[in-house]
């Protein structure tokens, strides 16, 4: 897996996370210790290849090769407080917003449903490397998922534009988000599944925000609250 971008590469090179490659486009400069303590690791290379590593994408002049991204079980999260659970948003740039959004506000772990497979060194440079810190899990089905959580006494609630306001809903408890696709949004079959479906009320008329705007807000909020609670 390659991975590039000054951030994601810091953040692996000071948290000591293994690598097998960093390669350096001709004329980037790094720390003279880093350079000296992974000297051989380290390869020089002209821009032509960097772009071709990185297909196409803003490298910084550095790039790093790992081994594949291994997310964690669903046995490993399901005693969690709060769980942010995505279903079938497949945006890369959405998830890594909402990784690093979950990841920075308290949340415990971030769940990927409806999807067979991701790309995670997309989503590692639109999280700023955030998808090292943070729990994150890949299961296909979602309603799976939301019975166990229900059977260890999760509170579901869904993000949806027909829900109760979430600046007065109450949050106790072990709590699961949901947010649904950026285009059609959580299911009517699941959405019958759910405890509650909040939403964020507009000052101005528009119909929805970015998935990962909107999660952002309602993380928040339910982070704060959960947080007061304690």
């Amino acid at each position: 897996m390659i991975i590039y971008g000054k951030q994601c590469c810091k953040y692996i090179l000071e948290n000591q996370i293994e690598f097998k490659k960093l390669y350096l486009a001709k004329g980037k400069r790094i720390d003279q210790k880093v350079f000296s303590r992974f000297r051989k690791k380290i390869e020089i290379i002209d821009n032509k290849k960097a772009q071709s590593l990185s297909k196409g994408g803003n490298h910084q002049g550095i790039l790093m090769q790992l081994d594949a991204y291994e997310p964690k079980s669903f046995s490993q999260v399901k005693n969690s407080e709060f769980l942010v659970i995505l279903n079938e948003v497949t945006d890369v740039g959405n998830i890594g917003a909402i990784v690093r959004t979950a990841y920075a506000l308290g949340a415990d772990a971030v769940i990927a449903t409806g999807v067979r497979s991701l790309n995670y060194a997309g989503i590692i440079r639109s999280s700023s490397a955030a998808l090292f810190k943070i729990d994150f899990v890949v299961e296909f089905n979602i309603l799976d998922i939301i019975n166990e959580l229900k059977q260890k006494g999760f509170s579901t609630y869904g993000a949806s534009m027909e829900g109760e306001d979430i600046e007065t809903v109450s949050f106790r408890g072990k709590t699961a988000l949901i947010l649904g696709s950026e285009s059609q949004g959580i299911s009517g079959k699941i959405l019958k599944k759910l405890d509650k479906t909040v939403a964020i009320k507009m000052h101005r008329e528009f119909d929805s925000l970015n998935v990962s705007v909107a999660a952002g807000i309602i993380i928040n909020r339910i982070a704060n609250e959960l947080k007061r609670v304690d």
